[in-house]
């Protein structure tokens, strides 16, 4: 963590490095370091997959199916064509929530940026799989359901609930982050351990939240005609 007076606003892009003339934000640079270990870790725990897994193949095995039966309990269907993007979506939020809590690092979901680009993927993913079930011309009509009347309240609910989506994320992170560097500002390094725990477990329940409420999302646009 920084101290609090070195914190920039969670409202602007930090530069950490320019690339040519692009400038390259924190949080950026921090996601592509979750991608790095996501995908080093994954190649190398899937590489010699077994018929008898060892402990490793286990645990992913485990975390694998766990978030498929979550989906699964959200869509009452099959979770395999949603499994990649929600699981994916899942694991990285886990990960971006949690790595603020390292010295120096900042979460990159505690900056509006990285929750923007998240909701704007469940934004597009609802409507990619909303047509790829319904047809374009059926997932169009469906914003008139159940009178045309109701079609410009549809349309402003999509953009109001992703908008909700990506503030919820935010503040929550940001808001913990805040409050943690503020307490270690006025009382010191050690009295914040119990406030790094509580946020350990605020990180994990905003990725499951953010996570079950864009599957219900996307369930909702694909109704009941998305299978395996």
């Amino acid at each position: 963590m920084t101290p609090l007076a070195s914190q920039a606003s969670p409202l602007t892009a930090v530069t950490a490095f320019h690339l040519g003339g692009l400038a390259i934000a924190r949080p950026v640079v921090t996601t592509w370091a979750i991608m790095a270990v996501v995908g080093g870790g994954s190649w190398l725990l899937t590489r010699r997959l077994a018929l008898k897994p060892a402990r490793l193949q286990s645990a992913l095995e485990l975390i694998v199916t766990g978030i498929e039966s979550q989906i699964e309990d959200v869509l009452r269907r099959s979770a395999r064509p949603l499994l990649p993007l929600l699981g994916t979506l899942f694991i990285y939020l886990v990960l971006a929530n949690l790595c603020g809590l390292l010295p120096g690092v900042e979460a990159p979901t505690g900056r509006i940026e990285t929750p923007a680009a998240l909701a704007l993927i469940v934004f597009l993913a609802v409507h990619y799989f909303g047509v790829r079930a319904h047809g374009t011309l059926g997932y169009l009509k469906s914003f008139a359901k159940p009178k045309l009347l109701m079609l410009p309240l549809n349309i402003v609910s999509e953009v109001t609930r992703t908008f909700s989506l990506m503030v919820r994320l935010f503040g929550n992170v940001m808001s913990g982050e805040f409050l943690i560097a503020l307490v270690m500002a006025l009382a010191g390094l050690f009295v914040p351990i119990p406030l790094m725990a509580l946020e350990v477990l605020v990180g994990v329940v905003q990725a499951y939240i953010f996570s079950v409420l864009a599957t219900v999302f996307i369930g909702a646009a694909a109704g009941g005609t998305e299978q395996a």
